[in-house]
């Protein structure tokens, strides 16, 4: 069985990224993009009243639909995304989707797989199910967030925005689902931030979801908690950040920066990162051992680890807003899906979907042991409940740099 593995790579400084793509067979992408067959925003009408005890006035969803329902509107697939995702899902997770031509090749053996490898099926078929993903509430994708304009104020909501929770965010979104007449999910899906909302789903809306897959997530231990309040502290410390309040001019653009290196961390994993860049100079031909111009020693050239880091902070700061950043942290940080609930078992009890659990052996922000034991803990409490394990040197991302490999675990459970 083989793998696609994209990754982010970079060449800094002057030369352009390096971004390679290493195909391994597996599951087969399309030939060309996925555009959604609808996409918009959705008012919500009146007050949101939020956990936090905030209201939220007409907030805006923004959401996107690939394929379309079917009469009966019980083909919906509603994906959920991650941290800095948007509602497009098939352009950060094309691996999901396929078409009934695709699927018939399933077992069909081609001259460019090794001997005794196939395809495997995707998880969507878009001749057949009809895709929905909503940006997260609190997002600068569409969604109502910071960067919003307050009803009650006709100010930009900047650091006042409320604390949205990953509830409030489930609670929206259906009622976004029922304005469209969508009753049932047959499957939710979803990794890290997105697998809360899948799980949420299958908690607060029992009836209303028939399968979920939850991806490469756990409520946040100490360790990921930490690494969160030190990407929080890199943009609040940044001078341009002025309490929030500062102007799309002038973002806090290190401090964002900071942010999303300190986030990388989190997201790869220390095998990975000696397999890429050991310790090799940067590959845009700096010397970690030269002197800097006026011939101090406190800076220099970088190693090439820190000239990725560095390229990644810079991209980032192209497509995602500090606010927006900070606002989906604390979603993600203050998630407890038995918040609220007498017990863990009597959260875990309402649920009637069948769920699959997938860990990531590399994963350090929400380690493969944490995601085994919700798992566990779901399935004691009465519910449908596998765990399946993604062993890969990858880290977090994997459940997004190796799509092929995700399918084929979510497909043995069919």
């Amino acid at each position: 069985m083989t793998v696609m593995i994209i990754d982010d790579e970079q060449t800094s400084g002057a030369k352009s990224s390096r971004g390679s793509v290493r195909a391994k067979a597996g599951v087969e992408a399309p030939a060309d993009p996925i555009v959604p067959t609808y996409e918009g925003d959705s008012v919500l009408e009146g007050d949101f009243q939020l956990e936090c005890g905030r209201v939220l006035r007409e907030p805006a969803l923004h959401y996107a639909v690939y394929g379309r329902l079917n009469e009966a509107r019980d083909n919906v697939v509603g994906v959920f995304h991650a941290l800095s995702g948007s509602a497009l899902v098939a352009s950060w997770w094309p691996g999901l989707f396929g078409s009934s031509e695709l699927a018939g090749r399933k077992s069909r053996q081609r001259s460019d797989l090794p001997e005794g490898e196939a395809l495997v099926e995707p998880i969507v078929d878009l001749r057949r199910d009809c895709v929905v993903c909503v940006n997260l509430l609190g997002s600068c994708y569409g969604s109502t967030g910071p960067g919003s304009l307050d009803p009650e104020t006709g100010q930009v909501y900047g650091p006042d925005f409320p604390l949205i929770s990953i509830r409030d965010n489930v609670r929206a979104q259906a009622r976004l689902l029922d304005s469209l007449g969508i009753r049932k999910l047959k499957l939710a899906i979803g990794g890290s931030i997105g697998g809360m909302q899948a799980l949420e789903w299958a908690i607060l809306f029992p009836e209303r979801v028939e399968r979920a897959a939850i991806i490469a997530v756990a409520p946040l231990s100490a360790m990921g908690l930490a690494l969160n309040h030190l990407q929080r502290e890199a943009i609040q410390n940044d001078p341009d950040w002025k309490g929030g309040l500062y102007t799309a001019q002038h973002p806090p653009r290190r401090g964002l920066a900071q942010a999303r290196q300190i986030g990388m961390l989190s997201y790869k994993s220390a095998a990975l990162f000696e397999e890429r860049f050991g310790r090799n100079p940067n590959r845009n031909g700096e010397d970690p051992w030269l002197l800097a111009d006026h011939g101090g020693g406190l800076t220099g050239g970088r190693f090439d680890v820190a000239g990725f880091l560095d390229y990644q902070g810079d991209r980032f700061l192209q497509r995602f807003d500090a606010n927006a950043y900070l606002a989906i942290l604390r979603t993600m940080d203050t998630w407890e899906p038995a918040r609220g609930f007498s017990t863990a078992g009597e959260a875990y009890g309402r649920i009637q979907a069948r769920l699959t659990f997938v860990g990531i052996s590399s994963d350090w922000l929400f380690p493969s042991r944490d995601v085994r034991r919700l798992a566990e803990d779901v399935r004691a409490a009465g519910a449908s409940a596998e765990y399946r394990e993604m062993n890969t040197d990858h880290g977090h991302d994997a459940f997004l740099a190796e799509q092929a490999e995700l399918v084929r675990l979510l497909h043995l459970i069919d």
